[in-house]
């Protein structure tokens, strides 16, 4: 008996004296971001929390892990994050791929697999159903008193590499940069309902527009509502676009309330640039693979509004590109005086 309580003395001795026996520390893998950051430190280089990384847009992906480690598989965590970090960064893909020892070949196949991210487009970036119309009016009404407005367009650039000489000139843009013309519409949220990016930079936004699926829903009255544009677009009977000289206080009120509430778009453009900086860099990648990027990047800022994501910290304001004003034609004329009497007067 005397033997079991030594024992036993000695046992509490041994659990409960923290000087002689520290605790064991757990040794985080400094190759694996998950492990090495916090969940603060994580979403400030990949914009997302590590849930919904992991639960929403892992699946997305479709990697699947490799049943055995034959060939030295990849994670497809470590996959997915590779790409993250140059989308969040838009470091080279050397960079990218170092941080997980990685070569610039395999980053760059890995990045080239956006499009399984940019196929999911017709899942996360869409216009709200009919239902739902109403509300979306009613919040895109309360940022300057515009009624009618269900969303707003605008084209935004993001900046290429010279894709080559026969081509090259195609992509120029009227600064005399390359780039892609990528046209987006919002709503009242920041969310993106339509992005087009295929178009080079040469393209004015009025014929991207005419040759969109946006532009054939609003013609056959699929959608009901209008749309906020700058002057680059024709005025009609859902795009209603400023007075380039107001002379009457009822078309300067409604300019003011066009402007306010069409800033949403201006927000939206600085916002993506800034959560997704290879969109605000040159990006170096081959044409045919900047087109997924581009979407992918919308997917997964639409994906960061459904799961509250934090903005960045400071915003990108986007690159504006002068565009030739479309002047107004009769019949367009009519309808914006008549929109006026009705709601500004």
């Amino acid at each position: 008996m005397e033997d079991f309580e030594e024992f036993e003395e000695f046992i509490n001795y041994v659990y409960n004296d923290p000087y002689d026996y520290p605790a064991r520390r757990y040794l985080r893998d400094a190759s694996n971001p998950m492990e090495c950051y916090n969940d603060v430190e994580f979403q400030q280089r990949f914009r997302f929390r590590k849930d919904t990384m992991v639960n929403t847009i892992l699946p997305l992906t479709g990697i699947l892990a490799n049943e055995n480690s034959r060939g030295l598989p990849i994670p497809p965590i470590i996959q997915l994050l590779v790409a993250m970090r140059f989308y969040a960064t838009g470091n080279f893909q050397i960079d990218c791929g170092d941080r997980h020892k990685l070569s610039q070949a395999v980053a760059c196949k890995i990045i080239a697999r956006s499009r399984a991210l940019a196929l999911h487009v017709g899942q996360y970036v869409k216009f709200p159903p009919v239902n739902e119309l109403a509300a979306n009016k009613r919040k895109m009404f309360q940022i300057a008193g515009f009624p009618g407005a269900i969303g707003a367009i605008d084209c935004t650039h993001i900046s290429i590499k010279n894709p080559d000489r026969e081509r090259g000139e195609v992509f120029r843009n009227r600064k005399g940069n390359f780039s892609i013309n990528v046209q987006l519409v919002c709503g009242p949220q920041m969310e993106i309902y339509d992005v087009v990016a295929r178009w080079p930079g040469s393209v004015h936004d009025s014929r991207i527009f005419a040759n969109s699926r946006c532009y054939m829903m609003f013609e056959e009255g699929t959608i009901s509502g209008i749309l906020l544009g700058d002057s680059g677009y024709a005025q009609t009977s859902y795009m209603y676009t400023p007075v380039i000289n107001p002379r009457t206080q009822p078309e300067e009120r409604y300019n003011r309330a066009h402007i306010s509430t069409r800033n949403i778009i201006e927000r939206v453009n600085g916002v993506l640039k800034r959560r997704f900086a290879c969109l605000s860099r040159t990006l170096q990648n081959r044409l045919h693979n900047i087109p997924n990027i581009i979407v992918a990047c919308v997917v997964l800022h639409n994906i960061s509004i459904t799961t509250n994501q934090e903005l960045p910290s400071e915003l990108i304001m986007a690159e504006e590109i002068p565009v030739a004003v479309i002047p107004d034609n009769e019949r367009g004329s009519l309808i914006r005086a008549a929109f006026i009497g009705r709601h500004f007067t």
